[in-house]
């Protein structure tokens, strides 16, 4: 690479890492649409930026360009996920970036979905627009994992969140379990809900523990109206719950909340994509549950919150999961590790 070239990369990634930073800003409240963001600059300027906030609001593009005005004339446009090429509730995004005569545009990632999927590269190109593609990638797809897995295999990304002791318990053996972790740890789980566009429990923990499994938090930087709330999907194979708004558990008062009565744990995550675009799950549920999501294989990121104290040996596993020789085990690699409160977060990616 010659330093000529070294310098545009350079100066392609600082920029991109802006249009990141603005696609952030839509993360919990976009979905079902992915976070983007786009930043336009002008001789190594930032004359524009945006990002969807919602759905049915106009896409990151549209605002950049907004902000821009004239200044997006010849200008570069750094965009996090490919322009679509498409009409939906909105207009074309690539033809927006055309019709304001921008020069150049660097995109992350190219979109999989179906309806754009290279189409908006190809219409900017066709318009005399120089495209660069595959600048930092990894980064900007972290933002929508679960949009960018349901486009390329139609299942969701799905998270599974454990609280546990140092000796892997998370309950006494009478059930007791308020709190193992610290009030940090709870607040952190919010992040995950917000993220999420269904949370699947089972019936076992809402007649033990009646959860709410909601987001509360008012320290997201988010207003609570703008972010989507997530799905409940119930697993109760024995059908001991259903809705009733005069019910004592929580969850059942939600005349949305999905009850799933069959074992086919692949049919409801294709079923979450297909019916109700829900394409980022977060399972929170006991040991039986979180077994059978873990053995088939069917959890994309483990995330552990573990607090330093012992429950001893009569207190209940994390995982009902038995395997009988060393080779059944399940292995996964850390992704990320910190301390939140006085406890200890572990992000884990299966092997």
């Amino acid at each position: 690479m010659s330093l000529l070239e070294h310098a545009q990369t350079a100066t392609d990634r600082y920029f991109m890492m802006l249009a990141i930073e603005q696609a952030q800003r839509g993360q919990y409240t976009a979905r079902p649409n992915p976070a983007v963001g786009c930043v336009i600059v002008q001789a190594d300027v930032v004359v524009g930026q945006g990002f969807h906030p919602k759905v049915g609001q106009p896409h990151a593009e549209v605002f950049a360009l907004d902000d821009a005005g004239s200044k997006s004339n010849s200008a570069t446009a750094y965009v996090t996920l490919e322009p679509c090429s498409h009409t939906g509730r909105t207009p074309p995004c690539a033809l927006a970036l055309i019709k304001a005569g921008i020069k150049r545009v660097v995109i992350a990632g190219l979109d999989p979905n179906p309806q754009v999927a290279g189409r908006g590269v190809s219409l900017l190109q066709q318009a005399g627009i120089e495209v660069t593609v595959g600048i930092m990638t990894e980064q900007a797809e972290a933002l929508n994992r679960g949009f960018l897995k349901a486009m390329r295999t139609q299942l969701p990304y799905v998270r599974l969140k454990i609280a546990t002791s140092l000796d892997g318990r998370t309950a006494m053996a009478s059930g007791e379990s308020k709190w193992i972790t610290s009030a940090a740890a709870r607040e952190d789980v919010q992040q995950l809900r917000a993220q999420s566009a269904a949370i699947i429990t089972g019936s076992s923990t809402v007649i033990a523990d009646n959860p709410q499994l909601n987001v509360r938090s008012t320290r997201l930087g988010f207003a609570l109206e703008d972010i989507p709330a997530p799905k409940i999907v119930i697993l109760d194979r024995r059908e001991r719950l259903a809705h009733d708004v005069h019910s004592d558990y929580h969850l059942c008062r939600h005349t949305d909340s999905l009850y799933w009565r069959d074992d086919n744990l692949p049919k409801l995550l294709a079923t979450l994509v297909s019916d109700y675009q829900c394409y980022d799950i977060l399972v929170e549920a006991g040991a039986s549950v979180a077994g059978s999501f873990l053995s088939q294989q069917l959890v994309d990121e483990l995330i552990v919150y573990q607090a330093p104290c012992l429950l001893g040996v009569q207190a209940r596993a994390m995982v009902d999961f038995n395997p009988l020789a060393l080779a059944q085990q399940l292995r996964f690699q850390y992704a990320h590790q910190q301390r939140v409160g006085n406890d200890l977060k572990l992000t884990l990616l299966p092997l």
